[in-house]
C-alpha cells in the first residue's frame, strides 16, 4: 500500500471521464489499496482514481472513521432535499465554495471483487459520493458553482 501524491487542477487526467473497469485482478485490489491508503490522511473525505492519475472509475471514502470504496459508481438516487455547505477538493487546495448537493443519495456499483454493493448517504457521505461520482466523470466541484460562488471562485483560482 502506497499514500499517493494528489494531482492538482490543471492536470488533464482531472477533466478527462475515467474509464470503466473491465477486471476485478490484482491490478485493481492494489489500486483500491493504495486509494483506501490515500484517504486515511487528516482531512480527507474521498479520493478518486483520477486524483492520483489513474483514469478508472474507483474512488475512496473516509466519513466518520469509516474507510471504504466503489468501483464503477453510479448515483442512482438523490434526494429533493439539498445541503448547501462549503465543499473543498484536494485537488484544489485552500479552495471551499457553497455547493448545493442532495442531502441523500444512494451510489450503487461493485467493490473490488466485482460483487454488487450499494452505498446508502446522508450530509456528509451523501456530499463525499456525488463529489467523487463528479471526479470520475471529469468534473470538479468549482463546476457546480453558480452566481457570486462561481465569480468569487474562479477569481480566487486566477488569483493563485
Amino acid at each position: 500500500m502506497a499514500v499517493r501524491p494528489i494531482r492538482l487542477l490543471g492536470d488533464p487526467v482531472l477533466r478527462t471521464p475515467a474509464e470503466d473497469v473491465r477486471s476485478f485482478d490484482r491490478e485493481l485490489a492494489a489500486l483500491v489499496r493504495d486509494l483506501e491508503e490515500t484517504v486515511t490522511l487528516p482531512g480527507r473525505a474521498g479520493v478518486a482514481a483520477p486524483q492520483i492519475g489513474v483514469s478508472a472509475r474507483v474512488f475512496s471514502y473516509n466519513v466518520d472513521g469509516v474507510i471504504g470504496h466503489l468501483v464503477n459508481p453510479a448515483i442512482t438516487e438523490r434526494s429533493e432535499e439539498v445541503q448547501d455547505g462549503d465543499e473543498g477538493c484536494l485537488s484544489i487546495p485552500g479552495l471551499y465554495a457553497p455547493t448545493v448537493r442532495a442531502m441523500h443519495c444512494v451510489a450503487e456499483g461493485f467493490d473490488v471483487h466485482g460483487e454488487p454493493l450499494t452505498l446508502r448517504g446522508s450530509g456528509l457521505l451523501a456530499r463525499c459520493l456525488q463529489h467523487e461520482v463528479d471526479h470520475l466523470a471529469g468534473s470538479v466541484f468549482i463546476d457546480r458553482l453558480t452566481g457570486e460562488a462561481r465569480k468569487r471562485a474562479l477569481r480566487a483560482l486566477r488569483d493563485s
